[in-house]
Parts: C-alpha cells; sequence; structure tokens
C-alpha cells in the first residue's frame, strides 16, 4: 500500500521545482534563477508523493504591500483530484494569517484556472486595468 501525498509550507529544490514547471505545462526557469528565486520565496507550499514533488505554489513579494500568487503546478497524474485547491487553499491561509490589512495580492491566470482563483476572491481588473508582463 502506498502513502497519502503530503502537504507541508516548504520550498521545494531548484531542479525538482524546474521539472514539476515543466511537466505541468508552465515555462521553464534556468537553474540560476531557480536558485536566486527560491530562497526568497514569502510562503511556499509543497505536495509530496513517497519523496517526489507532485504540486507546488509560492506566494513572493515585499511581505508588506505586494504579494503575488505564482508556480501553482500540479503533475498531470495528480490534476483533477483537488491538489491545485488544497495548495491555493494552503498559501491563502498563510497571506490571511501573515499579511498585513490592505496588502494587495496578484496572480496571473492561465487559461481556465481563473475559475480556481475565484473561489479564493480573485476578481478580474478589465476593463479598469490590464496585466502586463516583461519577460527577461
Amino acid at each position: 500500500m502506498t502513502s497519502a501525498p503530503h502537504l507541508s509550507l516548504a520550498i521545494p529544490g531548484a531542479d525538482e521545482y524546474r521539472a514539476l514547471r515543466s511537466a505541468a505545462g508552465l515555462s521553464a526557469m534556468t537553474p540560476e534563477a531557480a536558485a536566486v528565486g527560491l530562497p526568497a520565496s514569502w510562503c511556499s507550499v509543497c505536495v509530496r508523493h513517497e519523496g517526489e514533488l507532485i504540486g507546488m505554489g509560492r506566494v513572493v513579494g515585499d511581505g508588506g504591500l505586494f504579494l503575488f500568487v505564482v508556480d501553482i503546478a500540479v503533475a498531470p497524474a495528480w490534476q483533477g483530484q483537488g491538489w491545485g485547491r488544497r495548495i491555493m487553499q494552503a498559501l491563502m491561509d498563510q497571506v490571511h494569517a501573515r499579511a498585513p490589512a490592505r496588502a494587495m495580492i496578484g496572480l496571473i491566470a492561465d487559461g481556465t484556472a481563473s475559475r480556481l482563483y475565484e473561489q479564493f476572491g480573485f476578481k478580474l481588473v478589465a476593463p479598469a486595468a490590464h496585466g502586463m508582463l516583461l519577460r527577461l
């Protein structure tokens, strides 16, 4: 009998982070960027099954004024089982417990992911504002 996956507040290793992003269809990140960025996470969640990273999510930002939800990813074999929602719930529990009043929490929703994020109170800002992104 195999063990059930376990969710914890933890930062993934750079290599497993990059592998899960790719497996989940997110854009590739360089080893150098992952090595610098991951330790700077304001909050990070990992879901592991028998030691393997199968899900993750992070919150980044200055910790007071602005926070941004990133890297919500679940391995394809584990998608559709509610792990994305559990990851978001764990991150939002941290946001509500630790972020100051009036902090702005943002994210970019790819595809149909906006339906998940709406469950946590996120709303589209268009047409009043438009998200913009510069990739280096």
